[in-house]
C-alpha cells in the first residue's frame, strides 16, 4: 500500500475511522435532492440504454432493473412499462410476467452471487415506504447468512462490494435469453 493509499501523505490527522468508497454515489449528489423528480425514473429508464440505466432484462409488459440505492449487491427492481401505482391495476398480462421475471431475476441472483436467500416485496404507496409511489416495482434483494453485521445497525450504513455496472453486466450477462 502506497502512503497516499493509507493517507499518509494527506492533509490532517489519521485517526481510527475507516472510509467506505462509494463513487457510483456520485450521480445523485451532482443531481440535486430529487433526481428525475420531472420525470419518473421507472417510465424514463427504459427509454435509455439499458447499461445507461441498469436495466438487466426487458419482457413485454414489464423490464428488470438494479436498484440505484440497493440494500444489498443485486438488489433488482421488477417494473411494469406501464405507469400505475398499484398492484391491483395491474393486467393479467403484467402480473404474470411480473411474477415470471422475479423468478428468473432470483435465479440468476443464486447463480451470480451464490446467495442464501431472498426479501421479496413491493412498497405501495409513499405511507408504506415506497421512494417511488407514483410506479409500481417489486423489490428482489438477495440475501446472505453473513450479511447481517453492525454496519446498518451501528453506523446506519451498508457495504456494497461490487459497483453498480459490475453487477449489471454479470446479471444480465447471466440472464437466459430466447435462443441462446
Amino acid at each position: 500500500m502506497t502512503e497516499i493509499e493509507d493517507g499518509g501523505l494527506l492533509a490532517g490527522v489519521p485517526d481510527e475511522f475507516q472510509r467506505l468508497w462509494t463513487p457510483h454515489r456520485m450521480a445523485y449528489i451532482q443531481a440535486g435532492p430529487e433526481p428525475l423528480r420531472e420525470e419518473c425514473p421507472f417510465c424514463e429508464a427504459p427509454k435509455h440504454a439499458d447499461a445507461d440505466r441498469l436495466i438487466v432484462a426487458r419482457g413485454e409488459t414489464a423490464y428488470v432493473l438494479l436498484n440505484l440505492f440497493p440494500y444489498n449487491s443485486g438488489h433488482l427492481l421488477v417494473c411494469p412499462y406501464r405507469h400505475i401505482a398499484t398492484y391491483d391495476q395491474a393486467t393479467a398480462a403484467e402480473v404474470a410476467e411480473i411474477g415470471a421475471l422475479t423468478q428468473t431475476a432470483m435465479r440468476v441472483l443464486r447463480e451470480v452471487s451464490r446467495c442464501d436467500g431472498f426479501n421479496l416485496g413491493m412498497n405501495q404507496g409513499a405511507v408504506a415506504g415506497a421512494g417511488v409511489a407514483e410506479h409500481l416495482h417489486q423489490h428482489v434483494v438477495p440475501r446472505w447468512a453473513t450479511d447481517a453485521n453492525f454496519f446498518p445497525i451501528i453506523a446506519k450504513t451498508k457495504a456494497l462490494p461490487q459497483l453498480l455496472g459490475e453487477v449489471r453486466e454479470a446479471v444480465a450477462n447471466a440472464w437466459p435469453h430466447p435462443g441462446r
